[in-house]
């Protein structure tokens, strides 16, 4: 069954999908405007099935979340956030799947939670130490709102173009359309300092006792391999790296069969772990 609802996480709204049943897996979206954590993962947690209790938050500044009053997007809002809501939701352990930017946030909770998070899954991740700003990246956080920025960003993100149809601009530039107010706080020019924001310090990555999988495609633009996953192999300590080739931004579309598999077969490691917390059955049962 999957569900959506609001949490409320230090007295802020926070939209959340969530399906399933078993050990929990938070999953973090990346930054893209338009992202949201359906569109970002609904494919992934229905390939999943109902093995494991998946909790998808819009991110504050994406979807349905706002950004709380007084305060701005940023790697400590969104690490403080995701933490609030998991225990907003009761769950004691659970795994993290974080994409680009969520990736980032996911080692940061890691971090910051090491007696709750069993497990890190971190695909085409920011957050590598000394990490630049591509020129895609960039590019992707500047695309104006509407058919055309929503085409050429989808281009930047995917090696096969094919995968750019007119349906998935479509879906696209309505959701940019729709979070372009709340979208345009969080990166303004110049952007360099908003990647420097998402960088992980060494105390912090060297802090991240849960084994981590990276993954990574090798024609990644936006946060390419060899300055973005390539780095973390030396500063974590438990950490495993696959790499898809033939591959851009988005292993999840991409290559979304293997993906999944690799993915199950990481998580299946913490089937002894038992997600605590559930949202209420509307039944009563």
């Amino acid at each position: 069954m999957t569900t959506r609802r609001t949490v409320t996480v230090d007295g802020s709204p926070v939209h959340v999908l969530a399906s399933g049943a078993g050990p929990a897996v938070l999953m973090l979206h990346g930054s893209g405007p338009g992202t949201t954590g359906s569109g970002a993962w609904a494919t992934t947690a229905r390939a999943l099935g109902t093995s494991w209790h998946l909790v998808a938050p819009d991110q504050a500044g994406f979807g349905r979340t706002p950004v709380p009053a007084g305060s701005r997007g940023g790697l400590r809002l969104w690490t403080e956030q995701a933490a609030g809501l998991m225990d907003a939701l009761g769950v004691e352990h659970y795994a993290v799947v974080g994409h680009s930017m969520g990736g980032a946030v996911a080692l940061a909770l890691a971090a910051a939670r090491p007696q709750q998070v069993t497990r890190v899954v971190a695909v085409s991740t920011m957050g590598a130490p000394g990490a630049p700003l591509s020129a895609d990246l960039d590019a992707v956080w500047a695309a104006p709102a509407g058919p055309l920025g929503a085409r050429d960003m989808l281009s930047r993100l995917v090696l096969d173009q094919a995968l750019v149809t007119d349906a998935a601009v479509a879906a696209r530039a309505a959701a940019m359309r729709a979070g372009a107010a709340a979208f345009a706080s969080l990166f303004p020019p110049p952007r360099a300092r908003w990647v420097d924001g998402l960088t992980l310090p060494a105390q912090t990555l060297a802090a991240v006792r849960a084994p981590v999988l990276l993954v990574h495609g090798a024609e990644d633009r936006v946060t390419p391999l060899r300055t973005a996953a390539q780095p973390l192999l030396e500063q974590l300590a438990d950490v495993r790296l696959h790499v898809f080739g033939r591959c851009g931004h988005v292993p999840a579309i991409e290559h979304p069969d293997e993906f999944r598999q690799l993915l199950s077969g990481f998580l299946a490691r913490d089937r002894g772990h038992r997600s605590l917390g559930r949202f209420p059955d509307p039944t009563g049962r």
